[in-house]
């Protein structure tokens, strides 16, 4: 199955105009016809069987014969993750991220972070083709950049971790991950969390946790964290 996203597409539309950019894949790549199926999803749930009737490399129009609505999993899964000093290596968290069932991510800026200025136009773009190519119905959420010590001044629901490699008391996440439950984890740059954000997570409630016996990069570290929930809620 071929999916293909659109924000503005609702359980009230009848018929649907695909882009320049679709219109062409669908009729030169996927080569549609009049009477061919696609499927669309809007990122909150629906997922919408269309008709073609207008094959046009220009402008491609479907009229919707279907929809159904998909329930959310009953959890929600945040991840704010320090951005990584090269970008790609982030871009492939987003993109697992994902594929393995994400909810919302907020790149925060650390006392260690290499990269303080972080363009999320191009990490949208990311997160859809993710979408499209794992035919899910929901749309994760990405937060703007902000300091570490502004993302903490919130107010959080379900349970709160941090992630870091200091050795000081810290608990192993996947012992302490129930299902069904919200989760917020916090992932650190390159260098790790500084011992003063450490402790001002920690008064912020925020559990600290162990990914495992070995130093993983930000990026892994980040997939382990979002892969364990998933586990866990299977």
């Amino acid at each position: 199955m071929q999916l293909f996203y659109n924000p503005d597409i609702t359980d009230s539309t009848t018929e649907f105009t695909f882009n320049k950019d679709e219109s062409r894949h669908i009729v030169k790549v996927l080569r549609k016809n009049i009477g061919d199926a696609v499927h669309i999803t809007n990122g909150n749930g629906w997922l919408f069987t269309a008709e073609i009737f207008v094959s046009n490399i220009n402008k491609c129009v479907a009229k919707i014969i279907s929809k159904t609505f998909n329930e959310k999993h009953n959890y929600q899964l945040h991840l704010a993750v320090a951005p990584t000093k090269m970008n790609d290596r982030y871009e492939w968290f987003l993109e697992k991220a994902t594929e393995i069932g994400i909810d919302s991510i907020t790149p925060i800026i650390c006392d260690h972070s290499e990269r303080k200025v972080v363009k999320t136009e191009r990490f949208e773009r990311i997160l859809q083709s993710a979408v499209k190519q794992s035919l899910q119905c929901y749309m994760p959420k990405l937060h703007e950049p902000v300091a570490l010590k502004d993302f903490l001044n919130q107010d959080f629901k379900g349970d709160l971790f941090i992630a870091h490699c200091e050795e000081t008391d810290r608990k192993s996440l996947k012992n302490e991950l129930k299902p069904k439950t919200d989760i917020t984890i916090l992932i650190g740059p390159e260098g790790d969390f500084s011992t003063n954000e450490i402790e001002a997570a920690i008064k912020n409630k925020f559990i600290p946790v162990t990914l495992g016996e070995t130093r993983l990069r930000t990026e892994t570290a980040a997939i382990v964290a979002c892969h364990s929930v998933a586990f866990v809620n299977e």
